[in-house]
């Protein structure tokens, strides 16, 4: 696959969680590419200040911040971080996420409940408080992107937990755009497919699916999505070019929804 990025988010300051891998990484590296100051924000305290480093080391701006999104305290942090870094917030991307539960809805576990819950969408509701707060503060707009799943709109079974949550993302990106689009705060979602990454091929080792065959159900292209054609469509939403596209989904999946 190959892209051409070009300058759209100059100058812009952004927020990526879950920025540790994965989607996320792949959103930091070319929201860098397209001129944004990134603040990668993460719990994984390992490997997110790596990711800050290599988008350095290729000549765009970023720092990292350790984050656990269902901690408001550490929200509220997180976005004063970003200021006090780079001076305001233009844009956030909510990508961070636990991965799915496993287990029909007459046999789940309300921990596991819970701690999906907590982050997928507490965490993304804490996320969009507090950068709508500062966005209406700075009085200019800004963009802010959901991360969704196709399982907010076709679900999967035995992940009740991580397919209600991804739903109630969709309401969040809907309910916090009727409220601050006046204000030229632009709320979007985007629903990837079947990506490629870390959490997926986990979940594939823990169900036992073959990744190919797997494929083939998931895409009608017949196979996975990459991380960074959802940074393209997160890049799309966060920059001018989608100047009036508002409460939204992006569904980037291959076409599963559709098949």
């Amino acid at each position: 696959m190959t892209d051409t990025t070009y300058p759209v988010l100059q100058d812009k300051v952004a927020i990526v969680t879950g920025a540790a891998m994965g989607m996320g990484e792949a959103t930091a590296h070319l929201f860098a590419e397209a001129g944004a100051k990134v603040v990668v924000a993460d719990f994984n305290d390992d490997l997110g200040p790596k990711v800050a480093e290599a988008i350095k080391a290729a000549g765009g701006e970023a720092a990292f911040v350790k984050v656990d999104v269902s901690n408001e305290e550490q929200v509220e942090a997180m976005v004063k971080f970003a200021v006090d870094t780079y001076g305001r917030l233009d844009v956030a991307v909510n990508n961070a996420a636990r991965a799915p539960d496993q287990g029909p809805i007459h046999e789940f576990d309300p921990e596991v409940w819970d701690g999906v819950m907590a982050v997928d969408l507490k965490g993304t509701a804490l996320c969009l408080k507090h950068e709508i707060r500062q966005m209406r503060a700075q009085g200019d707009g800004g963009s802010i992107i959901n991360i969704s799943s196709v399982s907010g709109f076709r679900p999967q079974p035995d992940n009740p937990a991580y397919v209600s949550a991804k739903h109630g993302v969709v309401g969040l990106t809907k309910a916090a755009a009727v409220e601050n689009g006046m204000e030229g705060i632009r709320i979007n979602s985007v629903a990837p497919g079947a990506i490629d990454t870390p959490m997926l091929r986990d979940a594939l080792d823990r169900f036992g699916f073959d990744a190919d065959a797997y494929a083939q159900q998931l895409s009608t292209l017949g196979r996975f999505g990459q991380a960074r054609e959802i940074a393209q469509g997160t890049l799309w939403l966060a920059s001018d070019a989608s100047s009036y596209v508002h409460g939204t989904t992006l569904q980037i999946d291959g076409g599963y929804i559709n098949r």
